[in-house]
């Protein structure tokens, strides 16, 4: 039986406790979400606290006061009583056992009281360890079958060791089935040369009760008014959150782009002037947010045009500079150098205005994404062969540090090489000739790849603002370094089309890491990345198989010798000394 009694208690808390569980999350939710709920229940628990608080006093002092009443009638009631005995013990004049008996039993029963307002009881014990006179016939009585037992110990002692002093102490005894609250009074007398000790019990029976309905008055009243504060609380509360979470909702609007959205504006107080300001500063910002996008809209539609336009001169520009270019061998010395800047340049040119419609397409909403599964690993290889002949420009080492075997990602494989080309040619752009190097890891749900390099770096200001069109560190800097500023923009608009992160670190003179997390299926999203931004080595986080490939080597290939396909210089192997593969 106590098996099964504890299997149902665990399988009632079992289910039990969910719901617990449940219910104190939603009230944990509307507490933080809700200022009326939080302020009509602090009301509340303030409002109970107080009246607890308060009742508890009252009822004290009622409590006191009803029984200092009673116990000091019960003191004068029981020193007339118990004179009244001894008198009438003084002058009885009886020798016979019956007619002892009989007059202890009559003075005794109309001691009891019984049509008084406080209903007396009565114990009447021969004081112990008397041994004279040996002839009484009356050793104990009490009314209503008691015993000596009800008087408390420490009141029998001190009734003992008195005089005639009278004392009391509360005690209960009982009466039919219940026991009931009583003051005992206690006196000594005599009677035929025997000590007697005398103790009147004074029903409080009615006291309680009278204490019972007052403090159930109380404890309505109390419950009452909690109710019809916590009412008053939420219609006050109501009256003023109701336009604080109506403009928060026609904030939400505003934000999410319905700019006609406007507050209701009732009557003339604070509520109602702070709901015309915001409606005033809406129109407002509508006004100016209209002005920008019209402004935006045509400034997009200018560059596109321009550039649209500028596509066919450009060509036959940069026809006629490659016919000069590849002719300069038969121009003086300044007619070639000005083929060759003219070349250049025509080049730079026709990289700015790819750039510049790329940029164009992305601003129109026109970019879609192509994505397939690819592997990414064989991507990054592919791009960082193609950067070859930079980085041996720049004297700069390209690594790369992947985990074994494929990593298969659904991406569109070319605006990722975009995204990467731009970033390991960044990388060997300010390095300054030091080593750079990329690091791929995946988990369950994305892929990283990070590319760091150890040159002049950048600052966190410089950081947050890196991927802002037309932007430059330095912009006093001589345009022979860096590009149109458009790569890094392009690369976060390619990384937003595949839902992706592109983010940048960066510490002066210790170089920069740009990091690209991509999920490995569409539609997924990222919660965290496999790679730490703010790098702490070069290798890859944690343990486990992985390959270290020095893929570029900066050593010169020897003129007229082609690199073998497949293949970019290298001459050195890896960090930790194994041979480097292509």
């Amino acid at each position: 039986m106590a098996v099964r009694v504890a299997r149902l208690v665990r399988t009632g808390a079992s289910r039990l406790l969910p719901g617990i569980r449940y219910l104190l999350r939603t009230l944990h939710r509307k507490w933080r979400r809700s200022m009326q709920f939080r302020t009509v229940l602090t009301t509340l628990m303030l409002a109970i606290s107080s009246f607890a608080v308060v009742g508890a006093y009252l009822s004290n002092q009622i409590a006191n006061n009803l029984f200092q009443e009673r116990l000091a009638q019960a003191e004068s009631e029981t020193r007339y009583n118990v004179k009244q005995v001894q008198d009438t013990f003084d002058g009885a004049q009886v020798t016979d056992q019956s007619s002892v008996i009989t007059l202890v039993y009559d003075t005794l029963n109309a001691v009891e009281g019984r049509g008084s307002v406080i209903q007396r009881r009565y114990v009447f014990e021969a004081m112990p360890e008397q041994t004279k006179p040996r002839n009484r016939w009356v050793e104990s009585r009490a009314s209503d079958q008691l015993t000596i037992s009800v008087i408390p110990p420490e009141l029998r002692k001190a009734v003992q060791d008195s005089g005639k002093e009278q004392f009391w102490a509360s005690t209960e005894f009982p009466v039919g089935t219940e026991d009931r609250p009583g003051i005992a009074v206690g006196n000594k007398v005599t009677f035929n040369g025997t000590v007697y000790e005398l103790y009147l019990i004074y029903d409080l029976n009615t006291a309680q009760k009278t204490l019972d309905e007052i403090q159930n008055v109380l404890l309505a009243g109390g419950a009452a008014l909690v109710l019809m504060i916590g009412a008053v609380a939420w219609y006050v509360t109501r009256n003023v959150v109701s336009p604080v979470s109506h403009a928060a909702v026609v904030s939400e609007k505003l934000a999410a782009g319905q700019l006609q959205e406007r507050m209701v504006v009732k009557g003339e107080d604070e509520v109602a002037r702070l709901g015309a300001s915001f409606n005033h500063m809406a129109a407002s910002l509508q006004e100016q947010i209209t002005q920008l996008a019209t402004l935006s809209q045509m400034q997009q539609r200018f560059v596109s045009d321009v550039s649209h336009e500028l596509r066919t001169p450009l060509t036959t520009v940069r026809m006629a500079a490659e016919v000069l270019y590849d002719a300069r061998e038969d121009f003086d010395p300044i007619n070639k150098r000005s083929a060759e800047l003219l070349y250049n340049q025509v080049e730079r040119f026709q990289s700015l205005l790819a750039d510049l419609l790329e940029i164009s397409r992305f601003d129109a909403g026109v970019a879609t994404l192509d994505a397939e599964p690819t592997d990414i690993v064989q991507l990054i290889t592919h791009v960082i062969e193609g950067v070859a002949p930079v980085a041996a420009g720049y004297g700069s080492e390209v690594t790369l540090n992947a985990p074994e075997g494929s990593i298969i990602v659904e991406m569109d494989d070319r605006r990722i090489d975009r995204i990467l080309r731009n970033l390991i040619l960044n990388a060997l752009e300010h390095g300054e000739g030091r080593p750079v190097n990329v690091s791929v890891a995946a988990n369950g749900t994305a892929v990283a790849v990070a590319v760091r390099d150890h040159g002049i770096g950048m600052g966190a200001a410089e950081a947050a603002r890196v991927f802002d069109r037309f932007w430059r560190a330095d912009p006093a800097r001589a345009r022979t370094t860096g590009g149109s500023g458009l790569g890094l923009s392009i690369a976060a608009e390619d990384t937003k089309l595949h839902n992706g992160w592109l983010q940048a670190w960066g510490d002066k003179g210790n170089g920069s890491n740009f990091r690209l997390t991509l999920s490995l299926r569409q539609g997924e999203t990222i919660t965290r990345s496999p790679l730490q931004l703010e790098p702490a080595d070069v290798g890859l986080p944690g343990s486990g198989p992985q390959r270290t490939m020095v893929l570029l080597d900066p050593s010169p290939v020897p003129e007229g010798k082609a690199a073998e396909p497949g293949t970019v210089p290298r001459a050195g192997g890896s960090d930790d000394g194994s041979k480097g593969e292509s």
